[in-house]
């Protein structure tokens, strides 16, 4: 049986933590930035963890996790 392909675009949004869950990043934090106050900035780039209901297909397209 072949290995099984990673999906590259999944693989460039996703980082598997130490725990095991996928990091993902938030959206809203590529223009019209001035409008959005420093709090909601931060807020916005430090990610998020990719809720329980998607997992299952996020680790289907990343075999390594």
């Amino acid at each position: 049986m072949p290995k099984i392909k990673t999906r590259r675009s999944a693989a460039k949004r996703f980082e598997v933590t130490g725990s095991g869950k996928f990091k993902r990043r938030r959206q809203n934090l590529r223009h019209i930035l001035t409008k959005k106050d420093a709090k909601r900035r931060s807020r916005l780039g430090k990610g998020a963890i990719v809720d329980s209901t998607n997992e299952k297909a996020v680790r289907r397209m990343l075999p390594y996790a």
